[in-house]
């Protein structure tokens, strides 16, 4: 069995399900798990991805205005590697290779014989479906399957055990910088799992724009930087730029409380596979710390006043 792998969600979740000899392509930014590496790269971004946030998202809406994919596909490569099926997605042309563009591919190149499985969660039982649903395309044993995700659900009730006892404070999470976004989908449920309320998300809608005007009326307990794409040093350098512009980010409740908080938005949170699992225990940890300790502190996630002293 061969298996093409166009986000790196889809290859954390064959991954996990024990299959990850079998991926033969994946995408320029499948890189978990590490062992991976040396798989044939399929895609490649359009744009500079080096900039800040503000001058991705000006690239990107330059090509969406345009009506072409932020992501080129190199189809000679896919063609030699004649796959059994492509694990992609139809959530959003930002993050991957468009659901259009993959389908018409492989029909024009490939034929019928590839199957395309494709990821379209926005809430967290949705993303446990697709988990099911690749396991069950892939001929995984129905036992195994179901025990990896009872494992995964298990953890989560194990949080709620204790966070359903907790003090909820109100929590922001953006998901880009400049412009604004707030994050939806699963994410509020995420939050209010780890024992948080979320302020401006919306529960399975997807993440939207937002103004500061809007963070100034809510006035959070707690904001928190899981930017798409981005890790720990990019977050850090766009939040001090944020701040820089932006002076009146001093005046709100969590920077004056010091619960200011960048994390590691490429790894976790925007990965709708099992590691929202410890994207749940990383929002644990930030919000209740001394309730949780699942060790992501400096790895995964920093209080942003930590990371100007180091």
């Amino acid at each position: 069995m061969k298996i093409v792998t166009l986000i790196p969600s889809a290859t954390e979740i064959v991954a996990f399900f024990g299959k990850k000899n079998n991926i033969v392509g994946k995408s320029h930014e499948c890189d978990y798990p590490k062992d991976l590496s040396n798989i044939v790269k399929l895609t490649e971004p359009k744009i500079k991805v080096d900039g800040s946030s503000k001058e991705i998202h000006q690239q990107i809406e330059s090509i969406l205005e345009k009506s072409l994919s932020v992501y080129k596909v190199n189809i000679e490569k896919l063609k030699d590697l004649d796959p059994d099926f492509i694990v992609t997605q139809a959530h959003c042309e930002v993050c991957a290779v468009s659901f259009s563009h993959v389908e018409n591919i492989t029909k024009e190149h490939l034929g019928p014989k590839t199957k395309i499985i494709s990821l379209q969660p926005n809430t967290l039982k949705e993303v446990f479906d697709d988990l099911e649903r690749v396991a069950n395309n892939l001929n995984i044993n129905s036992t195994k399957t179901k025990k990896l995700i009872n494992g995964l659900k298990k953890r989560i009730q194990n949080i709620q055990i204790i966070s359903s006892e907790l003090k909820k404070p109100k929590i922001l999470c953006i998901e880009w910088s400049e412009p604004l976004m707030v994050a939806g989908n699963w994410m509020p449920e995420m939050i209010e799992i780890a024992g948080g309320k979320d302020v401006l998300g919306k529960k399975g809608s997807d993440s939207h724009w937002i103004k500061f005007e809007n963070i100034i009326e809510y006035d959070p307990d707690f904001i928190i930087f899981i930017p798409c794409g981005f890790n720990l040093k990019q977050t850090k350098h766009d939040v001090d730029e944020l701040i820089k512009k932006n002076d009146k980010w001093k005046n709100l409740r969590a920077f004056k409380n010091k619960n200011f908080y960048i994390t590691d938005g490429n790894q976790y949170f925007n990965r709708p596979g099992p590691r929202l699992v410890e994207s749940i225990e990383i929002l644990c940890e930030i919000i209740h710390p001394n309730n949780f300790d699942y060790r992501h502190k400096n790895k995964a996630w920093v209080n942003f006043f930590d990371s100007i002293k180091s």
